[in-house]
């Protein structure tokens, strides 16, 4: 009997993309639930409320969980849209969200606020220019050393600044769900396309699916830190995701018709 193992996607660019491998994907995964107990948890930097409007308009199955808001939100109700308490003690922990806001909003002006629904309890998000990105974040971590905010900076599409509590990230979201449910490295697929994604690919030894379609940033990053348990697919979105799939045997390969043979 095949094993259960856990499932973890980004949304915009790596799951969502085509909706007929998207279609395709949901049957095997469904399948593959239902007979071996498979968990499949979507990881977004999108907030619950931009999670909601892309689950309205995508023909998306409902997860055992959902990481969200670039993993400082966790979700296992689904209907009632609490988040977990556990994780919210956790990321409390030496978080000054309105210290943090009020250095950035004097010192930094080059960064420009993202959307209130973009904005959490443990995420603050802004727009940066990737022209002046690397100057810009480079400034800001030392200033974040030398007023002793000890958080972590999440670059990504060029345009996406994310600042979050040390705890927190997809990756680590990943860990306390392996934890819960009693699963390790060696049963764990996640899948990504981006530069928030590499806390999913880096925090532990999973196995790692990159789409065919992944951002520079993140193909750069694959490129530097090759290793076997990862693989970069030639399709892009779900049918990468199901690429990937077969290629580590996660699934059975035989009825993927797009599935090459490496």
């Amino acid at each position: 009997m095949m094993q259960p193992f856990l499932f973890v996607t980004d949304l915009d660019n790596t799951l969502i993309g085509d909706e007929k491998a998207l279609e395709k994907l949901n049957a095997t995964l469904q399948s593959y639930r239902d007979q071996y107990g498979t968990k499949i948890v979507y990881a977004t930097g999108r907030s619950w409320f931009l999670y909601q409007q892309l689950f309205q308009e995508q023909p998306m199955l409902t997860p055992d969980a959902l990481i969200s808001s670039v993993g400082t939100e966790l979700y296992f109700d689904l209907q009632q849209g609490e988040i977990d308490q556990d994780w919210v003690n956790l990321l409390s922990q030496n978080w000054e969200r309105s210290k943090l806001v009020k250095l950035i909003l004097d010192e930094f002006p080059e960064l420009t606020p993202q959307s209130n629904s973009e904005q959490g309890e443990f995420k603050i998000s802004f727009h940066l220019a990737e022209e002046t990105a690397e100057q810009t974040i480079t400034k800001l971590k030392q200033r974040l050393a030398e007023t002793n905010l000890d958080v972590k900076l999440i670059y990504s599409s060029g345009q996406d600044l994310d600042i979050i509590p040390k705890q927190a990230d997809k990756g680590l979201a990943v860990q306390f769900l392996q934890q819960k449910w009693n699963m390790n490295d060696s049963q764990t697929v996640v899948c990504g396309d981006s530069g928030n994604d590499i806390a999913l690919f880096s925090t532990g030894t999973p196995y790692g699916i990159l789409v065919g379609n992944a951002q520079p940033e993140l193909r750069q990053w694959y490129q530097r830190y090759q290793t076997p348990y990862r693989y970069l697919a030639h399709e892009n979105y779900a049918a990468g995701i199901l690429e990937g799939l077969a290629y580590f045997q996660f699934i059975n390969a035989f009825n993927l018709n797009s599935t090459e043979n490496h």
